[in-house]
């Protein structure tokens, strides 16, 4: 599926853990128990550029349960995408509002998958290591530059970036 809608990286703002919070409680407040909700993305590291979207990881004990809720997240505004399921089954991906330009992206996945390890352990390596975190902010303003508006040719670099740091 082609995203045609321009890569935009901003400078980090000081706003983007405020939004966060603020979301993980509304979703919090709406969920059965046993949910938990972390920031994670670029948006979470201080001081780092980002897409300015805020990247929830929504988890639960299983698929089954984030299935579940699905109707309950709709509710809330979250447009539910399952086409992104192709890509990553373990994963299901929804975004708010409705329509862009969107807020928040908000991936629901099992607590202790590698998915939920993986995007934990590159955000806290990043946190930890600022001259690493400004190597990778180098890397996304050079290929939104060279990429304008293809965002599988960004993702696909930026991964090997991201494959490197957690092999480290």
């Amino acid at each position: 599926m082609a995203h045609r809608a321009p890569l935009i990286i901003a400078d980090y703002s000081d706003d983007w853990p405020r939004q966060f919070a603020a979301e993980r409680n509304r979703l919090l407040a709406a969920l059965p128990t046993g949910f938990d909700v972390e920031h994670v993305g670029s948006t979470a590291v201080p001081d780092l550029a980002a897409k300015p979207i805020i990247d929830l990881m929504l988890g639960a004990a299983s698929l089954s349960d984030i299935e579940q809720v699905l109707p309950l997240l709709q509710g809330l505004g979250y447009d539910y995408r399952p086409e992104h399921e192709v890509a990553l089954p373990e994963r299901r991906f929804l975004a708010w509002p409705m329509t862009r330009p969107r807020q928040f992206h908000l991936h629901a996945v099992e607590i202790g998958s590698p998915f939920w390890h993986d995007h934990l352990r590159f955000r806290d390596r990043l946190r930890a290591d600022p001259e690493l975190a400004q190597h990778y902010a180098q890397l996304k303003w050079a290929l939104a530059k060279r990429h304008g508006d293809d965002r599988a040719a960004y993702t696909e670099v930026k991964s090997g970036f991201i494959r490197d740091v957690l092999a480290g």
